[in-house]
């Protein structure tokens, strides 16, 4: 694995793995507010697909811990259903390629209340999604989707890189009263990092710096945070000095802090895992075309996706069908030699 980020320092902060700290966040939530309740397919005998939810059905109990069918666009209504009668529901879908089974509950019916109710009905609902290449999978358990997500008014998205925002972006979801969708990609719930021992929070569509540079900027999200700050690091020693921007929320996106950072490098590459053809760095090299922070560029905005194709069963073509750390290296030493004189 790569190197992992710095968390943002906090008093009394353990190394916990990513799985951990999302199972911390979970039962303090449950702990805080009796109508917070887990619920999807493997949750609770089994502690959860990928171990995340571990011993929270011993703690809290079958009515709180929830196995349910293998229905997801029933659990998406139920989730609607829950949070429109004052509970906060908490849904892991077992692999984010089949929350395509529940589209009408997310995107027609979470991501619309709120306004077609005048503001008077809220939709207060959380929905895990593990996703992401690299454990072999293939095509349909592999899948990027967020950017599909980031498309819909109505709901907000996240991708935590850091067990530390792992934590306190699900706390932020849990507090919001509209649907938030969490996408955890399966390579990091191993990961480890510092994570406060008490409740806090971080603000959902607020970008992380997470290496300061001068040559180029790399925005990215997620697992592709950790792999283009550890190809910063390489690039450090090649005398290339980029500034890593992790940003951690796709909707609202926080362009401001992806700005301020372009205005100052002159050069920008967007790294995601998803397809690059109209993925979310098209969105992201968009903003920053019709802004006038595109004067200050020297170089053409670079974009590093995945390719345009299913993901492989074979691990060496997995891994070429995603952007690697060599691949990010490589792309920002071009990004970089671009615009110069």
């Amino acid at each position: 694995m790569p190197v992992e980020l710095a968390a943002d320092a906090a008093t009394g902060a353990r190394p916990l793995s990513y799985a951990e700290a999302i199972r911390e966040g979970l039962a303090q939530a449950m702990e805080a507010d009796p109508r917070v309740f887990l619920f999807g397919e493997d949750v609770g005998v089994y502690g959860g697909a990928f171990g995340v939810s571990g011993d929270l059905l011993q703690r809290f109990g079958p009515e709180r811990v929830i196995d349910t069918p293998i229905s997801e666009l029933g659990l998406a209504g139920a989730a609607v259903g829950a949070a429109l009668t004052g509970m906060k529901p908490v849904l892991e879908i077992q692999f984010s390629d089949f929350v395509t089974l529940a589209m009408e509950q997310i995107v027609n019916q979470a991501a619309k209340i709120r306004f077609m109710f005048g503001g008077k009905a809220s939709v207060p609902m959380v929905v895990r999604l593990p996703g992401g290449s690299g454990t072999g999978a293939a095509g349909q358990h592999s899948q990027s989707l967020e950017a599909w997500f980031a498309h819909v008014p109505g709901l907000k998205v996240l991708q935590p890189s850091t067990p530390h925002d792992a934590k306190g972006l699900l706390l932020s979801a849990i507090d919001d009263p509209n649907p938030v969708l969490i996408f955890e990609h399966k390579l990091l719930y191993k990961t480890k990092g510092p994570v406060p021992a008490e409740p806090y929070r971080v603000p959902i569509g607020e970008a992380a710096v997470r290496r300061e540079g001068r040559d180029l900027t790399i925005v990215a999200a997620s697992i592709m945070a950790l792999r283009a700050s550890a190809a910063a690091e390489r690039l450090a020693q090649e005398g290339i000095e980029a500034e890593v921007v992790d940003l951690r929320s796709l909707r609202p996106i926080d362009f401001p802090t992806i700005a301020a950072s372009v205005r100052k490098t002159r050069r920008m590459l967007v790294v995601y895992e998803g397809v690059k053809t109209m993925g979310i760095g098209a969105e992201i090299a968009a903003m920053i075309a019709e802004s006038d922070v595109f004067h200050a560029l020297v170089a053409p905005i670079a974009r590093l996706g995945g390719a345009d194709v299913p993901i492989p069963y074979n691990p060496k073509l997995e891994k070429a069908a995603v952007p690697q750390e060599d691949d990010i290296l490589a792309a920002a030493r071009r990004l970089a030699r671009e615009g110069k004189v």
